[in-house]
């Protein structure tokens, strides 16, 4: 899946190893069908990695990361008053929302930042569909209850052959920037280790989900208000491009798309929802190359492929007895 925020969402409905929806009171239909907001949440997230790249052409990349948390957290604060819903307390909830906050947003959203300075929006998002296949591989380390199957482990043999095939391991990488292609795998594999985490520690608590969120938004916020001062100095000026693409990142990329995604988990369970992850790298692409003009040679789609293809192996789980 793609671990930003919505590792909470799901962790917080569950204490299962297969996370799987709470039962909940009904509640009234949505006016927009889970499809066409499936497709949405696709779209947004796909679209992200190029909103990423146009963003940093401005701005530094902590600076597009701390914009994009700020108009993030004012959308989860506005829906928090509108559902009139206030954050968690407790200093030990709060303690591991900030352990959340770096692992799950402060770090990964600065980590892509800076690689797409160096490789383009296509690469990023396909290594970030490498997410699931790092989640795997630690899973087995971590969670004691999440025991290995023949087709999960072919399925993360499978993937990494894909990650390899991306990166043009048969002609040693030629071409390839290492320091940007190793901080968006990083990036990938910081979401799994946040989310982890936060299933040791946050799973089963009685705040909302939107209210552990929004906190948990907040304090990533205020992670990179710190950081951000002292990596980099003040824009010059303010590119309009640049900054409307870092609002849109943060608003809908980081903002809506949560809600879209918490939306789906509670009507189709995180099994379907989650299913958006294979959509994202093929989005991803097609947006990098069509609007910013991005190269694509056979290897990327190929490989893409075969890593979605390993992804959703690591995925299959035994049947219950």
């Amino acid at each position: 899946m793609c671990y930003e925020i919505d590792s909470v969402i799901v962790t917080t409905m569950t204490t299962a190893t297969a996370p799987r929806t709470a039962a909940a009171p009904a509640t009234r239909r949505p006016a927009l069908d889970w499809r066409l907001r499936f497709g949405a949440l696709s779209l947004i997230w796909g679209f992200s990695f190029l909103l990423i790249k146009v963003g940093t052409e401005g701005y530094a990349p902590f600076q597009v990361t701390l914009g994009r948390l700020v108009f993030g957290t004012v959308v989860l604060g506005v829906a928090m008053a509108v559902k009139r819903q206030g954050l968690p307390r407790g200093v030990r909830t709060w303690g591991h929302l900030a352990v959340a906050a770096f692992l799950l947003n402060a770090l990964p959203f600065s980590l892509f930042a800076y690689s797409e300075l160096t490789i383009p929006s296509t690469l990023a998002g396909i290594c970030n569909a490498t997410s699931p296949l790092w989640g795997m591989a630690l899973s087995l380390v971590a969670l004691s209850e999440d025991r290995p199957t023949r087709v999960r482990v072919a399925g993360l043999g499978i993937g990494f052959l894909g990650v390899l095939t991306v990166l043009g391991a048969w002609q040693g990488f030629h071409g390839l920037d290492a320091a940007g292609t190793v901080m968006a795998l990083l990036a990938s594999l910081s979401y799994p280790v946040g989310w982890i985490y936060v299933r040791r520690t946050l799973a089963g608590s009685s705040h909302s989900n939107l209210s552990l969120t929004g906190a948990q938004l907040l304090l990533a916020t205020a992670q990179l208000a710190v950081v951000t001062p002292l990596f980099t100095s003040a824009p010059t000026r303010f590119s309009v491009v640049p900054l409307l693409a870092t609002a849109a990142l943060g608003a809908l990329g980081t903002g809506l798309a949560v809600l879209i995604q918490y939306g789906l988990v509670a009507e189709v369970g995180p099994t379907t929802a989650q299913m958006v992850t294979y959509f994202i790298p093929v989005i991803a692409t097609a947006a990098g190359v069509a609007v910013l003009g991005e190269s694509l040679s056979w290897s990327t789609p190929v490989g893409a492929l075969i890593v979605l293809a390993g992804a959703a192996l690591t995925q299959v789980r035994p049947r219950d007895a």
